[in-house]
This record gives C-alpha cells, sequence and structure tokens, in this order.
C-alpha cells in the first residue's frame, strides 16, 4: 500500500471533518495535503494546487513564509508555552501595544483566545457584564444581522443567523433580535422599539463572510455606529473574516471611518500559521471591569492557550511583514485585476451574481437541488484544474492569499471560470437553478 493509501484509509477510518458530512466524504478519495510554498499547496502525490481560499480565508503573505518560520523557530528556542493566567510574557504585552498602534482609534485593551469563535464569544461577555455593573441590568438583549456568522461555539451560534449551521442549536440559544443587512431604517426600528433593553448589536463589517459574502451599501456601517450611539448600545464589529487586508484596508472598519467599542480577530492575525485570536476594546469598557476582589468585577474569562507565545511571535512578524512590504497598499492593482475578471465571469451562463469587496469574492450559482451538490461540483473541477475552492452552499467562494501575483491571481480565475462551466454542464438534463 503506498504512503497516500495508507494514510487516506486512516482518515476514512478515525476523523471527523469540520462542516464535512461524512457519508458523502466517505464516497471520495481525500484530498491529503503534504506541503506549502507560497500561494500553492501539495498533496502527497506531489500535485500542485493555488490556494484559493487562503486555506480557510486566514493565509495572508504565503505558505513557508521564511521570516515567519523564523520567528516560529526562535520562539520555539525560548518556551513554547506559559499561561497568562498569573504571568505574562513579552511577546503577548509587545503584540497588544502593536494591535493598538494599528486599530482605530479609542480601542485600548487587548484579551487573547485563540479562535474567532471565542473572539466573538469574548466581547458578547464582556458587553453583556460592562452594562450590568453600570447598574444598567435591563440591557441583557443583543441585535445581528440576518444570515450572521460568527463562530460556532453557544454564544456565537446564538447571534447567528443562518438557518443551515444553527437552526439544529436553537434550544440551546439565548434569543436575539435579527436586523435586515443593509437596512439602516430597520436597525433603528429595532433599537428604537427595545430602548434600553439592547446591550450591544454584532456584526461583520462590510462582508458577511459565510453567509454567502454579502455586500452591505456603502454608509451602512456609519449609520449603524451613530444608531448605537444615539441608543447608548455598544458595537461589537467582528473582522475575524474582513481583518488584515481583505477588503483592501488593515480593518474594514477604516473604509467608513468608524472605531468599534469591541473589534474582534483571528484568522490573519498571525498570517495563517497558528490559532490567535484577539478581542480589542475601549478603556471605558476595560474600567468597568476594575474593583477590589471581593466587588467580584473580574471578567471570569480565560483559555489554556491565551495569548500563546509561539503564536505571538508569528504574529509579530506577521505585521513587521505587512509593515515592510506594504502589503495593504499594494493590494490595489490586484483588486482592479479582480473587478475586470468578475465582470467577465459575471457573463458565464449559469452565473446568477458575482458579489466582492477587496480580494474577498462570492460567485453567485442561484439556487440548486441541494442532492446535486453544484457548489462541491465546481470544488472538483477546480481541484482537476489545479486550484483549491470552496463553496458555500453554491455560492464559490475565493478569497486567495494576500500575496498572490498577478499570474497566479489570472490562473485562479481562469480555472474557476472553466470549473463553473464543466460543473453546471454536468448536471442532469432539466436541472436549472430555481
Amino acid at each position: 500500500m503506498s504512503d497516500a493509501a495508507r494514510l487516506n484509509a486512516l482518515d476514512q477510518e478515525f476523523a471527523w471533518h469540520p462542516f464535512t458530512q461524512q457519508q458523502g466524504w466517505s464516497e471520495e478519495e481525500p484530498l491529503m495535503i503534504e506541503r506549502g510554498e507560497g500561494v500553492y499547496l501539495f498533496d502527497v502525490d506531489g500535485n500542485r494546487y493555488i490556494d484559493g481560499t487562503s486555506s480557510l480565508w486566514c493565509n495572508v503573505h504565503g505558505h513557508h513564509h521564511p521570516e515567519l518560520d523564523r520567528a516560529a523557530r526562535a520562539q520555539l528556542d525560548k518556551v513554547a508555552h506559559s499561561t497568562m493566567l498569573g504571568l505574562s510574557h513579552p511577546g503577548a504585552t509587545e503584540l497588544a501595544a502593536r494591535l493598538i498602534e494599528i486599530a482605530p482609534a479609542g480601542l485600548r485593551r487587548v484579551f487573547y483566545s485563540d479562535s474567532g469563535s471565542t473572539a466573538a464569544e469574548i466581547a458578547l461577555k464582556m458587553a453583556f457584564q460592562y452594562h450590568q455593573q453600570r447598574g444598567d441590568s435591563a440591557r441583557t438583549r443583543f441585535v445581528r444581522l440576518r444570515e450572521a456568522y460568527h463562530g460556532d461555539t453557544i454564544g456565537s451560534v446564538s447571534v447567528g443567523g443562518i438557518d443551515l449551521f444553527h437552526a439544529t442549536y436553537r434550544p440551546l440559544l439565548f434569543e436575539t433580535l435579527a436586523a435586515e443587512p443593509g437596512d439602516a431604517d430597520h436597525m433603528e426600528q429595532l433599537l428604537s422599539a427595545h430602548e434600553g433593553e439592547v446591550a450591544a448589536v454584532i456584526m461583520e463589517p462590510l462582508v458577511q463572510g459565510a453567509g454567502g459574502m454579502i455586500i452591505h451599501p456603502d454608509g451602512y456601517l456609519r449609520a449603524v455606529r451613530e444608531l448605537c450611539d444615539a441608543h447608548g448600545v455598544l458595537l461589537i464589529c467582528d473582522e475575524v473574516a474582513t481583518g488584515f487586508g481583505r477588503t483592501g484596508t488593515m480593518f474594514a472598519v477604516e473604509r467608513e471611518g468608524v472605531s468599534p467599542d469591541f473589534l474582534c480577530l483571528a484568522k490573519g492575525i498571525t498570517g495563517g500559521y497558528l490559532p490567535l485570536a484577539a478581542t480589542l476594546t475601549t478603556e471605558a469598557v476595560y474600567e468597568a471591569f476594575l474593583g477590589a476582589p471581593a466587588e467580584a468585577r473580574t471578567f471570569f474569562h480565560g483559555h489554556t492557550y491565551t495569548g500563546n507565545p509561539v503564536a505571538c511571535a508569528v504574529a509579530l512578524a506577521n505585521l513587521d511583514i505587512f509593515a515592510r512590504e506594504r502589503t495593504v497598499e499594494r493590494l490595489a492593482p490586484k483588486i482592479e485585476l479582480i473587478e475586470a475578471r468578475l465582470a467577465e465571469i459575471a457573463e458565464v451562463p449559469g452565473v446568477k451574481e458575482v458579489r466582492s469587496r477587496g480580494v474577498m469574492v462570492g460567485i453567485d450559482l442561484g439556487e440548486h437541488d441541494p442532492e446535486l451538490r453544484v457548489g462541491h461540483r465546481v470544488t472538483l473541477a477546480a481541484r482537476e484544474r489545479g486550484a483549491l475552492v470552496r463553496p458555500l452552499g453554491d455560492v464559490v467562494v475565493l478569497m486567495p492569499p494576500l500575496s498572490i501575483g498577478a499570474a497566479e491571481l489570472g490562473e485562479l480565475l481562469d480555472i474557476t471560470a472553466e470549473s463553473i462551466t464543466a460543473a453546471l454542464a454536468s448536471l442532469p438534463a432539466g436541472q436549472p437553478a430555481t
């Protein structure tokens, strides 16, 4: 038995993959990724693929980046992990200062965790406890957007709105208020109807990623910020997906000059190397948690690997690369290329709509019978042509590493167009989109 066959057999027998229907998985041969180089991933048989989704929206500067590799190795020569409960370490301290330096004005404190879900969960708990400790005990509710996604822990699922992902867990969740994305009037109606009851609004600024790349109209984020101020409500901006250059600025909120009360970061914070997350907040929120031990105003929340030293070292190197290589400033021509090519892809028969902001792309193929797995067909067709893409239902998502060159980006878009055509051609006769 070849090594690839052995690994595939072990995977099929023992592994359980995230967001994956294992019955369908077991009917296909797993793709076993062994190494990466730049914007490419290689399987155990040596086949090369363009990483069209940045390994789930997190890789920034490419795989096997020498500077990020050196940072991880250097930290391993010191200490791999030390708790932040009762201790600190240089990496977490320096990274907190660097994050505040690049964050929107007003954000002054950094609380670490290890995933986007936990970053959002922390913001929810902090917002709730903030109001309670200020004597505003009626503010217990949260407003989220329809088709929202903020992670998979119970609190973050409670402020999610994608029925396919979340409906099963509804009995476990706390009740939230759902606002129509992009509709500031509806947000105002909700906040007015529940005056004095809402602790915070949580939203992905500009783009709702897992909802299918839903693009908000210009000015919506700014309007929500103003409504929150008018109603005494905190604003949580979840930039787990949109942060670190994905929309064309370091953080999406910059595009409308908005400073949230909480900024949730993960994915690109380490350049896609290691699990690390951060919830940034204001000094006003922080001060509401100060008091004598007997007052129990402490934020009782923590993670074993909070502020892991190796992850922090890589995150610092990641920020160094952003600054030295002017990564965000150099995105403009790539975004122009994406927009020009997407205008062509929008004309491909079977494409319903193309949505993009910066380097975040969703190509909507309409609604098909789920049994046809149209998005998955595109994935398989792209794999045959040398690219890795992943759909959200029948929306094909592209979000390549920011370091991708024009040639590789053009090839990725070519493969995507060809794969969509091939996938739609493979459908049984008489199966148009609904």
